[in-house]
This record gives C-alpha cells, structure tokens and sequence, in this order.
C-alpha cells in the first residue's frame, strides 16, 4: 500500500514576543508521542553529527506541538495557520520571547520516518539544527479518516 506524505512548502522559524498567561486553546482528536525522550535524544544525536548541542523535552513546547498536530489533524490538513497563526499559538504558550520554529508533517507512522522526512527537506533540516535550539516539543494526531493518517509536530525553541 502506497503512503501518501505530506509536508508544508515552508518551515516557519519565527522570533515571538511571548504573551504570559496560560496555553488553553483545544482542538479535537487526540495526540501523544510514546516516547518523547528518545524522540529528543533522536534529534540530539543528529544534531551533534552537525556539530550541535542537545535538546531537551520541554512541556510547554510539547503542549503547543500536541495542539498544532490535533487542530491540523481536524483539518484533515496541512497548515501553519491551522488553529490560529504560528505567532498567536505560540503566544498562548506564555513562554515568553524567543526563537521558535515548527516542522509539520503527515502520512508517516513513526517518528523516526518523520525525522527522516524533515531531514530531507531543506527548511525543515534548518529548524532541526538551529544553532540556538535548547528545547522541543513533539507530538502526533491521529485523524483515522483522513487521506494521511497521522499528523506530526516539532516546535524548537531557545
């Protein structure tokens, strides 16, 4: 059976003013990646081949991705706009300024294909070895009746 993968055109690496307060937009479906640890020692490893340094599960950062994999996973869909706009989305983290950059994917069943994904992609590759990248977050949504299956989300941030 053929897979169909879906990436965006453009990653997003965007410097945000982060707004305090608390991270309470919802959107359906649900979301988790089994073992986020060894998703960040994944890309940690990666990253050190390139001459950088480790990243580091951050909660925050997993509560944005969890949301942008379910509302683009409602959308049967794509976008860095799904749920609100990259900026306003991360502003509803509270976790104040900073670069922030968000890989989306779709179609792969495991975060290891995501990752090979989002290494062969150029924009994605960039926000996987940002220089300043410190934490992450990562999480997946699954839309059964969709054209690809599962929705994917990485947010970096310093």
């Amino acid at each position: 059976m053929l897979r169909r993968f879906a990436w965006t055109i453009a990653s997003i690496a965007v410097v945000v003013g982060g707004c305090s307060g608390a991270y309470a937009a919802k959107a359906p479906g649900r979301s988790a990646v089994s073992d986020d640890r060894a998703a960040a020692a994944a890309i940690s490893r990666y990253r050190a081949q390139h001459g950088l340094g480790p990243v580091q599960v951050d909660a925050g950062l997993t509560r944005a991705a969890a949301y942008a994999a379910r509302a683009n996973a409602a959308a049967g869909s794509l976008s860095h706009d799904a749920g609100g706009s990259f900026q306003a989305r991360m502003a509803m983290t509270g976790l104040g300024r900073g670069l922030k950059a968000e890989n989306l994917g779709a179609g792969t069943a495991t975060f290891n294909q995501t990752l090979a994904m989002w290494q062969a992609s150029a924009g994605h590759n960039a926000n996987l070895l940002l220089p300043e990248a410190r934490r992450i977050g990562i999480a997946h949504a699954d839309a059964p009746g969709s054209s690809y299956g599962r929705f994917w989300a990485l947010v970096v941030s310093q």
